[in-house]
């Protein structure tokens, strides 16, 4: 059997994580709060882990949808309310986080689930797991074109990240919360180092480049996916970003 027909599916995962993490990746860089994605995606393990907790893994998308829409309404707030934002949502990450360990300290898995939630390995997607990333998916992104750059103030803050939610919700329990944030970070960033290509169309390409790179390096050396994706992702980041010139 070949790798392509093996791991394709798990491929096409990872290209549907680069395509909507990619959106809101390149807004939020724009923004200037990095740790946006970070910090939702930690109260959205929240939810992961007190599905599997206190209900043996069921309700796990209700609960991390609710987490991740109260991490998102608090940091829509805060846009409005707080003076120095990247410290409250800084804050947040750490409440999250911190939040994930003291629920699962008193468990016999706390740091296997921990680790879980941190980073996944998707590598053995089956075909079945991917209808509803792809519907779900393709529906934010439609929604994200046609409303978010027509409404302004609160009503496009509580668009955008209820829409970055509702994403992490499902990202989050696909993929793990550090290998969300290097998709909406690092793609994005590479883009808008570059001014040749149109940046969301490049973001794509390079996300899917590095993502699916990352997954056969992983197959072939028996290496942690999730882990992989991070560490390799981040490191061409970082040495892109030293590579490249700023302007002065």
């Amino acid at each position: 059997m070949s790798l392509m027909s093996l791991l394709w599916p798990a491929f096409a995962l990872a290209i549907l994580l680069v395509f909507v993490h990619a959106i809101f990746g390149l807004e939020i860089i724009k923004r200037g709060v990095i740790f946006t994605d970070l910090a939702i995606g930690q109260f959205a393990a929240i939810g992961v882990a007190l599905s599997l907790l206190f209900f043996d893994g069921k309700y796990a998308f209700g609960l991390t949808l609710l987490f991740a829409l109260i991490g998102a309404l608090l940091i829509s707030t805060a846009t409005y309310r707080v003076k120095h934002i990247e410290a409250f949502i800084g804050m947040l990450y750490a409440l999250g986080a911190s939040a994930i360990i003291v629920l699962l300290s008193n468990t016999t898995q706390g740091t296997e689930l921990f680790n879980k939630l941190q980073a996944t390995d998707i590598l053995f997607t089956s075909p079945s797991d991917l209808w509803e990333p792809l519907f779900l998916y393709g529906t934010i992104a439609i929604l994200f074109s046609l409303f978010y750059y027509t409404l302004t103030g609160l009503k496009k803050e509580i668009l955008f990240f209820g829409l970055l939610a509702l994403t992490v919700t499902s990202s989050v329990q696909l993929a793990g919360v550090l290998v969300v944030f290097v998709l909406l970070i690092v793609p994005a960033f590479l883009a808008l180092l570059q001014t040749k290509f149109s940046p969301l169309p490049f973001a794509w390409s390079a996300g899917s480049l590095i993502i699916i790179a990352s997954m056969v390096f992983s197959y072939l050396y028996d290496l942690p996916t999730g882990y992989t994706i991070v560490f390799i992702a981040s490191l061409c980041g970082i040495v892109s970003a030293l590579a490249v010139k700023r302007d002065k």
